[in-house]
């Protein structure tokens, strides 16, 4: 369903998030939603488990590990959910939130497991906890925060996220970490089913409306798996021996502290709490015409903080609010937090049957490539999009240059910081963290302006060149 119609309930209802539109019209609404972020919810857990060792194409015999996390991310982006649209306390905004696993924790998360197999995951999952329950409690000060994460610094975490993981997108087209000394790995096959992936997805991007467009990574990812199989690289195996129903066991991959993985959670909460409070703003600006309120922000973040804590104990990722659900809200107008809910619903159903987790571990990672490269892509240009907004000043030109410079750098260059203890040294080759800090301090202790000569001499003649351009009379 693409838009609101007279069907579903009166222009003042849509605004209401307490409305609840007839349950025939309500129920496609909500998984709508589901639909929407299905691939990017269950996609996070897949890179771990590669980064790790045991996803796709490993062979390894932890390779079920993957399906439960996979299991988890949907069962809990649904509880999550739920704690934003019916809430407990001051916990939940009480609006139609979507919740899902956040792709900004992988450039943290990848560094602290990689090619360490289930061993690495009790770490892990102790640093999720803990930066969950340090993530709830920003749910006190977000409006205080907000002054230190401007466009500059959020629009350069954003890219810095996305640049992390362009990588892991090429490598999956090309036939997965496992295959890169082999033969087949970069093969015509391969990055062919890739293509159709990404192609299906451009063009429905491009020329669909509505509910086609909303969905157009996860119609590409089916018709990039149609091919696949047809070409043979789908096993069902995995299929036929999990189970139907499955209960959650806490502490599933066992808890440990680790400093490196705790502070790096601790530190991204910031970021995620400020997305939250973009995103909560987009909502009611967009679905009701108004601004979020103070406690609607501090809800929204005590149950993103809560929702991943929570999470983390059964062996779940990071959760956080999914912007492009926000975007669905204005295309199809309705602002009921009950068709959210339902949406819910329909998650943590998924989330119990471990058949579902299977299914999904059939996708070749070929095809997962393919949506990767787009999804990731995006990632990188919703930064750009937020650095827009930046006043593009010599100031704010040597931030950047510099952060950037530095969080990039380390992070293709790891083995530059091989001297560094290990907690220190897994933190800064994230990228992230480093840039995300250098440009936070930076942006609190330089002056308001620079002049021209202080930043002449580093940019090769270029500062301010765009500048020159528009003042220039014969443009």
């Amino acid at each position: 369903m693409a838009l609101a119609d007279t069907g579903i309930g009166t222009p003042a209802q849509l605004k209401d998030p307490n409305y609840t539109p007839p349950i025939a019209k309500a129920i496609p609404l909500g998984i709508q939603h589901v639909l929407a972020m299905f691939v990017s919810n269950v996609t996070p857990a897949i890179i771990i488990a590669g980064a790790a060792g045991f996803g796709f194409g490993s062979n390894s015999p932890d390779f079920p590990s993957l399906i439960y996390m996979i299991q988890m991310s949907m069962l809990f982006a649904g509880i999550a959910t739920l704690f934003q649209t019916i809430g407990f306390g001051p916990v939940g905004a009480r609006l139609p939130i979507v919740q899902g696993t956040s792709f900004a924790f992988l450039p943290i998360m990848i560094p602290l497991v990689a090619g360490k197999g289930v061993e690495a995951l009790p770490a892990l999952f102790g640093g999720v906890v803990l930066g969950g329950l340090f993530h709830a409690s920003l749910g006190t000060v977000i409006g205080k925060i907000r002054f230190a994460l401007p466009p500059l610094v959020t629009g350069l975490v954003v890219t810095m996220i996305g640049l992390a993981l362009v990588k892991v997108g090429i490598q999956y087209a090309a036939g997965g970490v496992p295959a890169v000394d082999k033969p087949e790995y970069g093969s015509l096959l391969n990055w062919s089913v890739a293509g159709i992936v990404i192609l299906v997805t451009l063009g429905l991007k491009f020329f669909a409306r509505g509910m086609l467009s909303v969905s157009a990574v996860l119609i590409g990812l089916l018709a990039g798996y149609a091919v696949a199989y047809l070409l043979g690289m789908v096993s069902f195996a995995n299929v036929e021996r999990a189970a139907v129903f499955q209960v959650p066991a806490p502490f599933h991959f066992g808890f440990e502290f680790s400093l490196a993985a705790v502070v790096g959670f601790c530190l991204m909460a910031f970021v995620s709490a400020v997305e939250t409070v973009g995103d909560v703003s987009g909502i009611t600006k967009g679905g009701a015409g108004r601004e979020a309120t103070d406690k609607e922000i501090a809800g929204a973040t005590y149950a993103d903080g809560f929702g991943t804590a929570i999470a983390g104990i059964f062996g779940a990722l990071p959760n956080t609010s999914f912007s492009q659900n926000v975007g669905l809200i204005a295309m199809t107008g309705v602002m009921s937090r009950h068709v959210v809910t339902i949406g819910a619903i329909f998650l943590i159903f998924c989330g119990l049957v471990p058949k579902v987790g299977a299914i999904i571990s059939t996708v070749p990672i070929e095809v997962l490539g393919g949506g990767v490269i787009v999804m990731f892509g995006m990632v990188v240009a919703a930064g750009i999009s937020m650095l827009s907004d930046v006043d593009w000043n010599r100031r704010n030109m040597v931030i950047f240059a510099v952060a950037l410079s530095l969080g990039l750098g380390l992070q293709l260059e790891p083995k530059a910081l091989q001297y560094l203890p290990d907690t220190l040294r897994i933190l800064m080759t994230s990228g992230l963290l480093p840039a995300a800090f250098i440009a936070i301090v930076l942006n609190l202790v330089l002056p308001e302006h620079l002049s021209e000569e202080s930043t002449e001499e580093v940019s090769g003649g270029l500062a301010g060149h765009g500048a020159g351009l528009k003042n220039d009379p014969a443009e």
